[in-house]
Order: structure tokens, then C-alpha cells, then sequence
């Protein structure tokens, strides 16, 4: 079945996406347990150390959640609680 640019709903569901049991689900349904607000999370990120010298805010692939310092290293976690915990060990060493 073909996918609609940029969502996880089949082409002509507009306004659905799949939940963690792989069955659609509007959106006005509140979010699995797991289930993370993906820009949400990375703006408080973002709020939170940009002015450290963090940027490049991301998720990538399988869900590694990514920033880069700004000597250009490249830090990761598996949740944005893991990447803000690699950031702040990264920052506490500068010091």
C-alpha cells in the first residue's frame, strides 16, 4: 500500500498514524505509554543547551536521538533522556 510523503498513515488517511500495536489511530488519541513527541522533545532540548553550544538537534534512524557540540562531536542516545544525560557528561568534562 503506498505511504503519504512524511507520515505513517497509508496515502488517503490523512490525520492518522500507526500505533504501537500497528493498527491506525487518529490522532486526537492520546499517545502509548512509550510513544515519545518527537518535536516536542527535541525543542526542549534545543531550549535547554543550545547557549552550552549544542545544536543540530535530531532523530535519526531507529531512534537515535543526536546533537552536535560545538567542536563538532557528534552525541547520542536511545532517548532523549539518554542523549540529555551524553550532553551533560560531555559538558561537565569541559569544565
Amino acid at each position: 500500500m503506498e505511504r503519504a510523503t512524511g507520515t505513517a498513515a497509508p496515502a488517503g488517511q490523512a490525520g492518522r498514524q500507526i500505533g504501537d500495536d500497528g493498527q491506525p489511530r487518529s490522532r486526537s488519541q492520546p499517545r502509548g505509554v512509550f510513544e515519545v513527541d518527537e518535536d516536542a522533545a527535541l525543542a526542549e532540548l534545543e531550549r535547554a543547551w543550545a547557549d552550552g553550544g549544542y545544536h543540530g538537534f535530531c532523530v535519526l534512524e531507529h531512534s537515535l536521538w543526536s546533537a552536535i557540540s560545538s567542536s563538532g562531536e557528534v552525541l547520542t542516545g536511545h532517548t532523549p533522556d539518554g542523549l540529555d544525560q551524553q550532553i551533560r557528561a560531555h559538558w561537565q568534562a569541559l569544565q
